[in-house]
């Protein structure tokens, strides 16, 4: 129990007396009390509301700011991993799973994995899929794609990994109404090997926000980093939400 609720209990107790007593004795008892306490109670006034405890919260994280990174050492080719590996046979079955039917002696020697983003899709119950094209023009201007108020939808990646593995690769998404932001989306892909077919991920469903204040043009910002932040892709666009899907004809 802590002292503020301590103190706070001791405020609230009655002694009722077995018998009336002079104004004076009674005034004198409360004097008294009162001077035990030092005047206070867990630094509120009894018979005074207590403060509210501090209220805590999270800062939002800085999208540029760089997180802390553990030092992992120099990265080491495929090749050179499992080479470092081979006598501890089930690290070595466990990477070899993870790699699959890689071609060692293509990718192997070297160090930095590459990820292309080949396609990007939204994908809504009951609608075409939205194929959003891919490289995005640096200078492009107009609405990228429109959406539906209140719409459930999800997001389709498909990308490519080659020469090693790439550790938590993820995808973040920042967006902007009249100036201000109004959602970060973080979204943790995982880590891939290098392989020849391309990878598919898709997002959990989320649902688009509804109402008069909803509808209108936004911005927003896409990256796909990894845990070295290095960045595969960073793409600018403009979105609107309207009342109707946009008309397919």
């Amino acid at each position: 129990m802590s002292s503020a609720v301590e103190a706070a209990i001791s405020c609230s107790k009655v002694d009722v007396p077995a018998a009336p007593e002079p104004e004076e004795a009674a005034a004198a008892k409360v004097k008294n009390a009162a001077a035990e306490h030092g005047g206070d109670a867990a630094n509120g006034k009894c018979g005074e509301a207590m403060p509210p405890p501090p209220h805590c919260h999270e800062d939002e994280e800085d999208e540029e700011e760089a997180p802390k990174v553990i030092d992992l050492g120099p990265r080491v080719s495929i090749k050179d991993q499992l080479e470092k590996d081979k006598d501890d046979e089930s690290l070595r079955r466990w990477k070899e799973q993870l790699l699959g039917s890689v071609d060692l002696n293509s990718v192997g020697e070297t160090l930095e994995p590459d990820v292309k983003i080949m396609s990007l899709s939204i994908l809504s119950p009951g609608r075409p899929d939205i194929f959003l094209p891919l490289p995005v023009e640096p200078n492009a201007k107009g609405v990228w794609f429109t959406l539906k108020e209140g719409s459930p939808y999800r997001l389709k990646f498909t990308f490519s990994v080659s020469n090693n593995i790439v550790s938590g690769l993820r995808y973040t998404n920042t967006v902007w109404k009249t100036g201000l932001k109004v959602d970060r989306a973080k979204e943790m892909l995982g880590t891939f090997s290098p392989q020849l077919e391309p990878y598919t991920y898709v997002t959990p469903e989320d649902t688009t926000p509804s109402g008069m204040f909803a509808r209108g043009s936004y911005s927003a910002r896409t990256k796909f980093l990894d845990d070295d932040r290095k960045c595969y892709l960073e793409i600018n666009y403009t979105f609107d939400i309207r009342r109707e899907w946009p008309s397919t004809s």
